[in-house]
């Protein structure tokens, strides 16, 4: 049982002692700090918080605490319910709230859960404002109001709509070209908000839906995470009912993965991929994703003209990231779209809605449009943190194995190593929201991929036995 602390909030499996894991009071005590951080910003009479939550167990629980905890700090709420983390990213603004809370544990198992906070943006805090947010956690100076002056809660049950409303409006959308395009298509939600919310999209871009796993009762029926391994009801699906493709999210509805006509992965990388070919198609501009994903998005992105870099992992250094290079569309390689004429947050409908207008326009199928980008593969590892490794120890030492190597192109540090060979890379680094270290590699064949994160893995259980 775990509990992980970092600048992005508060991640944790539920029950078990208090300070080991997500806890109620270890919610109450996270919702107090950053309840404490909220009002620490402009001092004011009123405060307004978003809080919404993901369909898992015990994410009433857990809603009810954090509300609560900040009506007792003088702190308004508007309660979105079932809602989806880019839904409460766009409230926050229209609600000219000071922030919101998510209840989610995104990928991860229903036993977890977690508190991802945002700012008055929307937008995920960055390194110095989460860093303040666990110092007051631990100085326990957090001062609640007096009876005269709790916040109250205000429900508001409109804002999947809502959302989809400005999916709709935006201007890259083709809705008229989907509708004439008569998909059909399965939507694997993984039992949690993206059942509600990516139906009700497809149905009013005039596309036919069949559901899978689409009830919000937070019993998962696969491992949560879109990866191919967990979809094979989703591939068996697509084949019988003859669908155009598949749709699959994850349980906060900020990842999104595509499944061909042939039940076939897309893959999970392309996703952004694709997108960024149709954005970039109608718009000039620059992309942005972290140093994990695929080099197929530098590919695309300099066939259009335009320029490529990648951020450290974390989508507040993509966000980041991309603001300064002025991209007009980035994200991450798990199938996160962020795309700045919506807003600056992984959004999985308006990765949709872009999808769609492409495959639309472009008359194709799912199998054929992915046969047109580059072919690259990749292996995703990790090893199990123990509390003899020393992560940071190993780091350096594969950073000094390989900085002589002369068949090395480029060494970075910026986030963990990344090191790029000729027509391979691979990225290793300690996870923010596991205790593992990931190892991710790319290469033209996934037998190279696979033997890459093979070959590393053996030289860091190497150094550590050595170490």
């Amino acid at each position: 049982m775990t509990l992980i602390k970092s600048i992005s909030g508060i991640r944790g499996t539920i029950g078990g002692n208090v300070g080991d894991n997500l806890t109620p009071i270890d919610a109450v005590k996270f919702a107090s700090a950053y309840g404490t951080w909220i009002r620490q910003q402009r001092q004011k009479e009123n405060y307004r918080v978003v809080v919404g939550r993901d369909a898992r167990i015990s994410g009433e629980m857990i809603q009810n605490l954090v509300m609560n905890t900040l009506i007792g700090l003088g702190i308004d709420v508007i309660d979105l319910g079932l809602s989806t983390t880019p839904t409460v990213e766009i409230a926050v603004p229209m609600e000219h709230a000071d922030g919101g809370i998510i209840l989610t544990a995104s990928h991860n198992p229903k036993q977890w859960n977690a508190l991802k906070l945002l700012d008055n943006k929307g937008e995920f805090l960055n390194a110095a404002e989460g860093a303040k947010i666990l110092d007051i956690a631990e100085s326990n100076d957090m001062p609640f109001a007096e009876v005269d002056d709790l916040g109250q809660i205000h429900v508001n049950d409109a804002y999947i709509d809502i959302h989809i409303d400005e999916v709709l409006d935006m201007e890259l959308v083709n809705t008229e070209a989907i509708e004439k395009a008569n998909f059909k298509v399965v939507v694997d939600g993984v039992n949690s908000t993206g059942g509600i919310a990516i139906p009700l999209l497809l149905e009013r871009l005039g596309v036919e839906a069949v559901k899978l796993y689409c009830e919000p009762n937070g019993h998962f029926p696969h491992n949560p995470e879109p990866l191919k391994e967990h979809l094979t009801d989703l591939s068996e699906a697509v084949v019988k009912h003859h669908a155009d493709f598949g749709i699959v999210v994850d349980p906060d509805v900020d990842r999104l993965a595509f499944m061909d006509e042939k039940g076939e992965m897309f893959g999970e990388e392309y996703t952004l991929v694709a997108c960024a070919d149709y954005v970039l198609s109608k718009t000039n501009g620059n992309t942005v994703s972290n140093m994990s994903s695929t080099r197929a998005l530098r590919d695309v992105t300099e066939k259009h003209g335009g320029s490529y870099e990648a951020s450290a992992v974390g989508e507040v250094n993509v966000v980041n990231l991309m603001k300064k290079n002025n991209a007009v569309i980035g994200g991450e390689g798990n199938g996160g779209i962020i795309y700045p004429e919506s807003h600056y947050g992984r959004d999985a409908l308006v990765g949709v809605a872009l999808f769609l207008s492409l495959l639309a326009e472009k008359k194709m199928s799912v199998s054929a449009l992915r046969a047109s980008y580059p072919n690259y593969f990749m292996s995703k590892k990790k090893i199990q943190l123990t509390p003899d490794l020393d992560v940071d120890a190993l780091l350096v030492a594969m950073e000094k194995r390989y900085t002589e190597d002369a068949s090395v192109e480029k060494l970075t540090t910026i986030d963990g190593v990344k090191i790029d060979f000729k027509n391979t890379w691979v990225h290793l680094r300690k996870s923010n929201t596991e205790p593992i270290i990931r190892i991710y590699t790319e290469a033209p064949s996934q037998k190279e991929a696979d033997d890459l994160a093979d070959h590393i893995i053996a030289e860091i259980k190497n150094i550590a036995k050595l170490s």
